[in-house]
């Protein structure tokens, strides 16, 4: 079995142990810095290239695509599944994921809870939008923003209509959203893979911070799933289309909300809250998807799968 991860960073911990966990299974791997690839097209050939030199097809890839590079990362994952290489999760999922207002509508088409939503343009009034919003306290999220990044408390509609005003002006692209206040600063984040919870965590904000990612200084504990919060987190999953992810949800008074799907979770805060070996599920992933199937029917399993949503 010849594993490629798609990774810029292969001394990032989840990168390391995606290695580890395809050599205990006396896979070969590699680190494939998905930058410097190129890709060659012609009639019915398609390669890509690595570093000046043609990579060899692999039987699977693992993509790990930051946020600033989806498209040309996208467009990596797409030519490998052109070339019936299985991945993890596919290009068209990816995409999906990272467009937060597209993920809202997906979600919502699919009957998966979630805080109120609301996007208008910069010509919108203020004013209504808060309005349709609920009114304060509310949360702006900037579409481009990751890992808590970009996410900003307001809490009264002065503050709210003088911080829209500010980033209307500036020509960002804004999604309001309801604040729950009950969840006090914690959420809960379920890794699926393949159509499975295999581990889940309960991350709790910085004092004084909504926020609860870790990169912001919040704190990870295992969190064991209740029976709505693990069907809430296989449906959005499911709906997104993604083989691998982290949902991320809010705990709420009616119930579990879903804010995010992540399609490039990080393994750190999951595997050392859980002891749970994570990069070994999505190995056990591959080996169920890859062999002793053939390419067609992994082919097959893998458009059914991205069709799903928008």
């Amino acid at each position: 079995m010849l594993v490629y991860i798609l990774s810029r960073n292969e001394t990032l911990y989840s990168t390391q142990r995606l290695v580890e966990a395809a050599k205990e299974r006396g896979w070969k791997v590699e680190v494939i810095d998905y930058l410097q690839c190129s890709i060659e097209i012609m009639k019915g050939e398609l390669h890509i290239n690595y570093l000046g030199k043609q990579l060899p097809k692999p039987d699977a890839i693992i993509p790990r695509i930051g946020a600033s590079r989806t498209f040309y990362g996208t467009a990596m994952v797409r030519h490998f599944e052109m070339m019936d290489v299985f991945s993890t999760s596919g290009n068209l999922a990816i995409a999906r994921s990272r467009d937060k207002l597209r993920s809202m509508q997906v979600l919502s088409k699919h009957n998966v809870d979630m805080p109120k939503t609301v996007f208008a343009s910069n010509k919108s009034s203020a004013k209504d939008v808060i309005a349709l919003s609920g009114g304060a306290p509310l949360v702006l999220k900037i579409l481009e923003g990751t890992q808590g990044v970009g996410v900003v408390l307001v809490d009264t509609e002065k503050a709210a209509k003088s911080v829209l005003d500010a980033f209307y002006g500036m020509d960002v692209n804004l999604l309001i959203q309801e604040f729950i206040e009950e969840a006090g600063g914690a959420d809960i984040r379920a890794f699926v893979v393949g159509g499975e919870v295999v581990g889940a965590m309960k991350r709790q904000g910085a004092e004084g911070d909504f926020r609860s990612n870790l990169h912001q200084g919040g704190s990870a504990t295992a969190y064991k799933l209740n029976r709505k919060e693990k069907s809430m987190a296989l449906a959005a999953a499911k709906a997104m289309g993604l083989g691998v992810c982290g949902v991320d949800m809010i705990p709420s008074s009616r119930g579990p909300l879903v804010m995010e799907v992540n399609s490039s979770p990080g393994l750190e805060g999951i595997e050392k809250s859980t002891k749970i070996d994570i990069a070994g599920k999505v190995m056990d992933y591959i080996a169920q998807n890859v062999t002793p199937k053939s390419a067609t029917t992994v082919k097959k399993k893998r458009i059914k799968r991205d069709s799903i949503g928008a």
